[in-house]
């Protein structure tokens, strides 16, 4: 496919964008759903390719999840049915693409059900981490093989299911990834002992992710005391059927709201959440360090870039990486992500990945033992590749708002999480230009 070319902003944006649900809420409430006491709905859900892969995994365990008309701007509610304990021992294949939710939420569940489950997905998919999900299940007494037989460290694999888990005390190292904690507390309630999840080792990632899961879990009645550091304990019981309004992806916000320190301009993202525990709300920091006047009023974040962008320090951005490193590219000063390593296993070794990359185009990056140092650099036109991981596409976007020429290979990788990815941002760019800025009536926008 010929590489998407990533539009230059003329002149400082001034748009309103309004993204989709959250990918981390929508598949963490599908996974509840499909193990509650009763149907449940998800209104205004996330549909991208990560959620229809988690459906599709859910429904060939034996839950019935139905499309139904909705009120939001971005698809259809899903009803859901849950798994029947009744079921015939049936063998089912799923497909985990290269979702991490997928991958490691979907195992713990389907020890749930009678009969084999066989885990495979994308090529990179076979490279992420998984040895933690494997060593917990079989720890808990779940079958799990390799295609040969023996033990797998990673996909592709098969979950023996018997109907029945019973939990009690589990120890695991969880420090690749916070999905191996919640993973297990979402099925956790629905172990016959309940589950006393106990981590081990380094310190466990993205910690906010675990917190999300939690909050989820006592929203749907489940008992969860998280009151002892790395020790979490789930009782057991039912997952009480719900009605769930779903969040707005407020990680996949950050590229638009980027766009305004990039050209100078302003982004309103409305239906912020007052209250989340999404990791994204950290936007409303990360942009003031950066040098943005940001506003949250009646629900509406506004983001105002400066006359520059501020380099600065950076612990622990998590998902946010990508976009933050982005804008550290086009900063006047130096800048410092930490505690981040964790993200060379996802979708691809994204410290390895933005390194390449932001130097490809001409700056000054480099990795750390946990994170990335980026100094300013000119930027000029060049090609940003993807490595099939959304956020690094999204990343290339952001450049090229600030540096003419540059290209994303594979921008159709966006639709991971947003679909319609190309089009909101051009959507974003034909609003209209701001007024009374600064900013207001440069020649072909900033240079870096």
């Amino acid at each position: 496919m010929p590489h998407w070319p990533a539009p230059f902003a003329e002149r400082p944006i001034n748009a309103t964008v309004t993204v989709p649900g959250s990918k981390s809420l929508t598949n963490r409430f599908l996974v509840l759903a499909a193990l509650a006491d009763g149907p449940s709905r998800l209104r205004a859900p996330l549909h991208s390719r990560d959620s229809a892969l988690m459906i599709d995994a859910l429904r060939q365990l034996g839950a019935t999840i139905t499309e139904v008309p909705g009120d939001g701007a971005y698809g259809p509610d899903l009803e859901v049915t849950p798994l029947s304990q009744e079921a015939p021992s049936s063998r089912t294949h799923i497909d985990c693409g290269l979702a991490g939710t997928v991958m490691r939420f979907v195992p713990p569940l389907a020890a749930l059900r009678r009969g084999a489950s066989v885990f495979d997905g994308d090529p990179h998919a076979r490279k992420r981490p998984m040895g933690t999900i494997i060593e917990a299940l079989q720890a808990l007494g779940v079958g799990i093989t390799a295609d040969d037989g023996g033990t797998p460290a990673a996909l592709p694999f098969t979950v023996e299911g018997t109907g029945e888990v019973r939990g009690g005390h589990l120890v695991i190292d969880a420090s690749a990834s916070s999905q191996f904690v919640s993973a297990l507390l979402l099925v956790g309630a629905r172990f016959t002992d309940g589950l006393h999840l106990e981590h081990v080792g380094k310190p466990v990632p993205s910690l906010d992710h675990i917190n999300m899961t939690v909050a989820v879990l006592r929203g749907v009645g489940v008992s969860v005391d998280d009151s002892t550091p790395n020790h979490w304990v789930v009782a057991p019981g039912p997952i009480r059927a719900f009605d769930q309004r779903i969040e707005q992806d407020l990680s996949n916000a950050g590229p638009f709201l980027a766009a305004a320190l990039a050209s100078r301009g302003t982004v309103r993202i409305p239906n912020w959440p007052a209250e989340t525990t999404q990791v994204g709300d950290l936007w409303r920091s990360i942009l003031a360090d950066m040098g943005a006047e940001v506003s949250l009023a009646d629900g509406v974040l506004t983001v105002t870039g400066g006359p520059e962008i501020k380099g600065a320090d950076f612990d622990e951005t998590s998902e946010l990486a990508p976009t933050v490193a982005a804008l550290c590219a086009l900063a006047s000063g130096p800048s410092r992500l930490t505690g981040i390593a964790h993200l060379r296993g996802h979708e691809t070794d994204r410290l390895a990945a933005l390194v390449t990359e932001i130097n490809r185009l001409g700056g000054d990056a480099e990795e750390t033992s946990d994170g990335l140092v980026i100094r300013p650099a000119p930027l000029h036109a060049g090609v940003v590749y993807s490595y099939a991981d959304h956020r690094m596409a999204t990343a290339g976007a952001i450049l090229g708002l600030a540096v003419p020429g540059v290209e994303v290979q594979d921008i159709a990788t966006t639709a991971k999480t947003m679909p319609e990815f190309p089009q909101m941002w051009a959507n974003m760019l034909a609003q209209g230009a701001e007024t009374g800025h600064s900013g207001e009536g440069s020649s072909g926008g900033p240079q870096h």
